[in-house]
């Protein structure tokens, strides 16, 4: 069923609750370049004399306020669905928005980082909603088309917020109407949510019963229990080693992104002196380019698994080291260059976004193919450790650009972006993977919840106990079977076979 729905509504209304969310949250740097520098200050409005460390602190303040949120969102999903929550927690973004001139003024950086905060807690709630919501109504052969449509919002936001910010900071309502812009998209999403979004196909007013009955016969899982009810295999999720490397990796690309989404306008304000309206323009630039790149990738991997060109894991290690490995290349560049040649650099930071802008595919999407049943809390746990780099960088930033017109010091930020790109991207050809994870079955724990035992179900359930068992046992083997290919003289033929269990031999005998 390949015509248009609701199910293609809602991956709208997720792309747009991106872009207004990222308006919000990255117009802060060319926000703080106008509020502090006379060359681009609207005088009419105040002017602020903030120290680098100062502005770090800003620039780090709405991570802390992410990262507190990222494992709460996903219990809060789970139990809630995504419409309540992300009604209510852009709601508060927009209200964040709106007093941010009153709460700059009356505290100076220190109410600047209290509302930024603020903003981070809310927007905390928004990945894992918008992830669970694409797991519920997303088919397995529309997923990765619709998550790529739905998470190309951070590219839209991005460029929305950087080209045009600069734009409203210089008009005649100066950097306060940047705040006012925002607040007003995060309100008109919310009445565009209000009437449109639900929680799952089966409680849409709009969808159609023919809609509906494609989605729920494409998602059922087979198991007895609702996936709200599932319990959540929390040492196997935390001791997996694709779900590790796909961490290490995430990591990474949130690393290199935390750094230029805030920085990139202090750097070409400080390095090549733009005007901050060509500011907001250059550094919007290589966004669009990875907007439209996003596409690409994913027309590319398409095309490649529906032709069985290369299965799944071996296009993701391909895709990850493109997006890795290519950027790292560049970043070294650009720090060896300088004002007269700022044109190379505008290219080569555009490709660099090009490059990068498989990450999403390979990373974020990776973790419903690894575990659709849990990949909210995939995403959550994922959101976290990665999360506690983000804060980081505009204070490791801060430390060592101490003068932004020195290109020596952001020549050390590049490079040292550069290393960890090379050395995540190691971790993830070694060890990453795409394929379903065992312990993503509903019935792994064998656990039957009250709910389900009262229906009945479990009578019809095999002894879970035993598959798990046997499903891990398997995996063993598999693993076994890649050593001895590394080592094939140490290969031993009765090393790879496990034991039969008893219900195995049972079903022989029959």
């Amino acid at each position: 069923m390949n015509t248009k729905g609701i199910r293609h509504v809602q991956t709208v209304l997720l792309f747009l609750n991106l872009t207004v969310n990222y308006i919000v949250r990255l117009s802060v740097g060319v926000r703080v370049v106008a509020m502090t520098d006379k060359a681009t200050n609207n005088e009419t409005f105040p002017q602020f004399d903030w120290t680098e460390a100062e502005k770090s602190y800003i620039f780090s303040s709405f991570n802390w306020g992410y990262l507190l949120m990222q494992i709460p969102g996903c219990f809060l999903v789970r139990c809630l669905g995504a419409k309540l929550p992300m009604i209510v927690a852009t709601f508060f973004v927009a209200l964040f928005s709106l007093c941010t001139p009153i709460g700059i003024q009356m505290g100076d950086w220190k109410g600047f980082c209290a509302i930024r905060l603020g903003q981070g807690l809310c927007q905390g709630l928004m990945l894992p909603c918008i992830h669970e919501h694409l797991a519920k109504w997303s088919p397995p052969e529309e997923l990765k088309q619709l998550g790529v449509i739905a998470y190309s919002g951070t590219y839209c936001g991005t460029i929305l917020a950087l080209l045009g910010s600069g734009y409203i900071a210089d008009s005649s309502i100066g950097w306060p109407g940047i705040s006012y812009v925002s607040a007003a998209a995060c309100l008109s999403w919310c009445l565009l949510w209000f009437f449109w979004g639900e929680n799952e196909p089966g409680s849409s007013y709009w969808i159609g019963s023919d809609e509906r009955n494609y989605i729920e016969s494409c998602l059922k899982s087979g198991t007895a229990c609702p996936r709200e009810l599932i319990p959540i295999p929390w040492l196997a999720i935390l001791g997996s080693v694709p779900f590790r490397a796909l961490v290490v990796v995430h990591c990474a690309q949130r690393w290199a992104d935390s750094t230029m989404e805030v920085q990139i306008p202090s750097y070409l304000d400080g390095i090549l002196q733009v005007k901050i309206t060509r500011n907001g323009l250059i550094s919007s630039l290589p966004y669009m380019v990875k907007w439209i790149m996003s596409h690409v990738y994913i027309l590319i991997a398409h095309v490649a698994i529906m032709r069985h060109l290369i299965d799944q894991t071996p296009l993701q290690k391909w895709i990850v080291t493109i997006s890795t490995w290519g950027p790292a290349l560049l970043y070294i560049a650009i720090g060896f260059l300088d004002r007269a040649n700022a044109g190379l650099v505008v290219v080569l930071m555009t490709i660099k976004e090009g490059f990068s802008a498989g990450s999403s595919i390979g990373g974020t999407m990776n973790t419903i193919a690894l575990a659709p049943n849990h990949s909210a809390v995939l995403l959550g746990i994922m959101s976290v450790l990665s999360e506690v780099f983000t804060p980081l960088t505009p204070l490791v930033t801060g430390v060592i650009v101490t003068d932004p017109t020195n290109r020596s010091q952001w020549q050390i930020i590049f490079c040292l972006i550069a290393l960890v790109f090379f050395l995540s991207n190691w971790v993830y050809i070694i060890w990453g993977s795409s394929e379903l994870q065992p312990w993503d079955a509903g019935d792994f724990l064998h656990v039957c919840t009250a709910e389900c035992s009262a229906r009945g179900d479990h009578h019809d359930s095999p002894d879970l106990s035993i598959r798990g068992k046997i499903m891990l046992r398997d995996l063993a083997r598999r693993v076994t079977e890649g050593l001895d290919k590394m080592n094939p003289d140490q290969a031993d033929p009765q090393k790879n076979s496990r034991p039969k269990l008893k219900t195995e031999e049972m079903n022989d005998d029959n």
